[in-house]
């Protein structure tokens, strides 16, 4: 499943280039041209990172940004800020409301790639398929292997993708459909419950090892990662 990318940029020919070096790099675009439009495209299936011009028609790119930072849903979304603000003091502005990179116009389409695969490469491993590993419990994505301290931990295909993403996605909580969209995909048709059924699969594989603890649900609202 293609990584969805939000592109807020209310300059069309900015906008269109940014489309077009996204599609040719495998991601899905998609578009906002005004502060208004890209808080309508903040929902699920929610973006994987959002590129925010500084200025905006309706509001500007900094308001957004704290906006994206301030929502427990949402304030794990990479943002990279792009601007032709070149000042060192606009910079750390949109650093400090939570931007994880800033790039500044002009700028090519070789440094904006650069730039998105480092900030994934520290945010969302799963891109690069790069190991994972909580308290010892490590997962390789590339060999699709499962371990603590070298002994393999046996699951199916499915329990392995939800542990995937709950290990790229810490400290976020994540209801039954947003795990849908995200572990089985937008195009196919499986019941909520179902989402229940694979959780309590994966806990009973991690159980052994005391990993089950890590699966925690928040009730009313789904299921969380994490090791606190």
């Amino acid at each position: 499943m293609s990584r969805r990318i939000l592109i807020v940029e209310d300059e069309a020919p900015i906008r269109e280039m940014l489309c077009f070096v996204m599609e040719q790099h495998g991601y899905q675009a998609v578009e906002a041209n005004d502060f208004d439009a890209a808080v309508e495209k903040i929902a699920e299936p929610y973006p994987d990172m959002v590129l925010l011009d500084w200025m905006l028609p309706g509001g500007s790119g900094l308001q957004l940004a704290k906006k994206i930072k301030g929502d427990d849903f949402t304030r794990n979304i990479p943002i990279i800020m792009l601007t032709a603000k070149g000042e060192e003091e606009d910079k750390i502005r949109g650093l400090e409301v939570g931007a994880d990179d800033y790039i500044t116009k002009p700028f090519s389409p070789k440094e904006l790639m650069a730039r998105m695969r480092a900030v994934f490469r520290r945010v969302a491993p799963t891109v690069l398929d790069e190991p994972l590993e909580v308290e010892g419990l490590q997962l390789d994505p590339v060999s699709h292997r499962i371990s603590v301290d070298e002994k393999g931990i046996d699951m199916g295909p499915t329990e392995f993708k939800l542990l995937h993403f709950f290990m790229t996605h810490p400290e976020r909580v994540y209801s039954r459909e947003q795990l849908l969209d995200h572990v089985w995909g937008t195009n196919v048709y499986v019941e909520d419950r179902t989402v229940d059924v694979h959780i309590r699969r994966l806990r009973k594989a991690l159980t052994e090892y005391g990993y089950e603890r890590l699966i925690q649900t928040v009730r009313g609202v789904g299921y969380r990662f994490s090791n606190r």
